[in-house]
């Protein structure tokens, strides 16, 4: 006998979910509140993304200049509830809820994928009613502040297929009885969408719809 098929919705978040990006407005939004003599150094948060070509360690020099060299837990949960408040508020698009809702009344699970550090994307999740999330880790110190080191890879590109692959295996789930849809705005998850049965590019930057185009996957506007 066949095992019955999973239905899986992974959604990228910023630009798919989102209208706009969220680790810069999330740094700034801390730090604002945290330190806000450090938006002095946001011309530095400018050269550092510039000159770091490996994303890890440019996430890991952003997050030093704004956010210091360690984040109180409690302080940091409160600063992301602030920020996800907001963001669910006024930045969530409007075909992502729709999509969302119509995935729960047909029985989909749902997975958010992104490179925002966990610490603040899971407040997000939270508020979209998503359980599921594969994230960008942050190494916490021995009393468990939240530091500028990442703890495993950047969830980006091959990186961000190879997590979700973990998390399917961790979640019990075989892959050959899985059905995956896959959402994201950026040719950056291509591997993600060659490994998805339905890839779905949603409001895609140009280099996206041009591959969309190419091998025929289904493109979709969500909105701003």
């Amino acid at each position: 006998m066949i095992a019955p098929r999973v239905r899986i919705s992974v959604y990228d978040l910023d630009r798919t979910i989102t209208s706009l990006p969220t680790w810069t407005p999330f740094l700034l939004h801390a730090a604002k509140a945290m330190a806000p003599w450090r938006l002095a150094l946001i011309p530095l948060v400018g050269i550092a993304a510039l000159s770091h070509r490996d994303r890890d360690r440019r996430k890991e020099a952003m997050h030093r200049l704004m956010l210091g060299d360690a984040v109180i837990s409690d302080v940091a949960a409160g600063l992301a509830e602030g920020f996800a408040e907001r963001l669910t508020r006024d930045h969530i698009r409007p075909g992502a809820r729709g999509q969302m809702a119509a995935d729960r009344a047909d029985g989909r699970r749902i997975v958010i994928a992104t490179a925002a550090h966990a610490f603040y994307a899971r407040a997000i999740a939270d508020r979209l009613g998503v359980a599921d999330l594969v994230a960008t880790r942050a190494q916490r110190d021995a009393a468990g502040d939240i530091t500028p080191r990442l703890d495993g890879p950047n969830c980006y590109g091959m990186a961000k297929r190879a997590m979700l692959e973990r998390w399917l295996a961790g979640a019990g789930i075989d892959r050959a009885t899985a059905h995956i849809r896959f959402q994201s705005d950026h040719v950056s998850d291509v591997s993600s969408f060659e490994w998805a049965d339905e890839p779905i590019a949603v409001n895609p930057h140009a280099r996206l719809r041009k591959l969309a185009v190419e091998r025929g996957w289904t493109i979709l506007d969500w909105g701003a």
